[in-house]
């Protein structure tokens, strides 16, 4: 009998999830991070704020940037929309989701000190024994550690390395900017069919306020039928008295007492 692993996607998590329990070990993004934090900022512009929302550090900006361009993400648009669904750019942007202008004008308004941190992490990479940083190659000429004794190239080597480094930097910088020029990203649903497939939720429909019209066809709901009240009684007879007249009779009444007389002078009929 063929046996599938159960799924739910609606599963909320008891827990808040740690990004590094998802990332493999060996994924390029624990590299950018760690090298990142040893390149020195430079010369990346602050934007001078009074109040209004927190701004993006440029440490962060500049490894999410570094390790989106390395993996081939270019759109601004892309990048923001990797920071959600992609474990290795969230774990990176710290599961923080800076928006596609906030992305651009970053990368505009340093983009020379960009690209020259870009260039000291393809060292480091190098350094580490690293051929290829993604998608970016680097030269496979070992450059030991400035505190090593021997150096296994020269300096005019090594400035003609860095001269290719930072062209092939500038490159992957205009791709960006090219990207952005477009503004589209190919990831995205049209606005009415984004909206249709948006999972609705158990209790939106009990939300909703109830109509107060009535259902078409549905028979009004009757009154409840009182019970009828108690019949009037009616006044009882007065009693009757021996004589078959009522108390309140009146006894010397003429009718009364022709009958009487009626009844007892009326002489009996005999056969013949």
């Amino acid at each position: 009998m063929t046996t599938f692993v159960p799924f739910n996607r609606d599963q909320a998590f008891l827990l808040p999830p740690d990004l590094k329990d998802w990332l493999p070990e060996d994924d390029l993004a624990h590299f950018v991070v760690a090298a990142v934090e040893r390149v020195p900022l430079g010369s990346f512009k602050l934007a001078e704020r009074t109040g209004g929302k927190p701004q993006y550090h440029p440490r962060l900006m500049r490894a999410l940037l570094i390790y989106s361009y390395a993996n081939g993400i270019f759109s601004s648009r892309r990048i923001e929309r990797a920071s959600y669904r992609d474990i290795g750019v969230r774990f990176v942007a710290a599961n923080t989701h800076p928006d596609h202008d906030t992305i651009a004008e970053f990368r505009r308004g340093n983009r020379a000190a960009f690209e020259a941190a870009f260039v000291q992490v393809l060292l480091l990479a190098r350094q580490s024994g690293l051929l290829r940083l993604g998608t970016v190659s680097i030269d496979g000429t070992k450059i030991d550690a400035n505190a090593s004794k021997r150096r296994s190239v020269r300096y005019d080597r090594a400035k003609q390395l860095r001269a290719k480094l930072a062209a092939d930097i500038a490159a992957l910088t205009a791709r960006a900017e090219t990207a952005d020029a477009q503004d589209t990203d190919p990831q995205a649903l049209p606005a009415e069919i984004a909206r249709r497939c948006q999972p609705r939720s158990p209790g939106a429909r009990a939300s909703r306020p109830s109509s107060t019209k009535p259902v078409t066809g549905s028979k009004p709901r009757r009154a409840p039928r009182q019970k009828p009240s108690a019949r009037p009684t009616r006044p009882s007879k007065p009693p009757m008295t021996p004589s078959g007249v009522g108390a309140d009779a009146r006894p010397n009444h003429p009718m009364t007492s022709r009958r009487r007389r009626g009844k007892a002078t009326s002489p009996t009929r005999t056969a013949c």
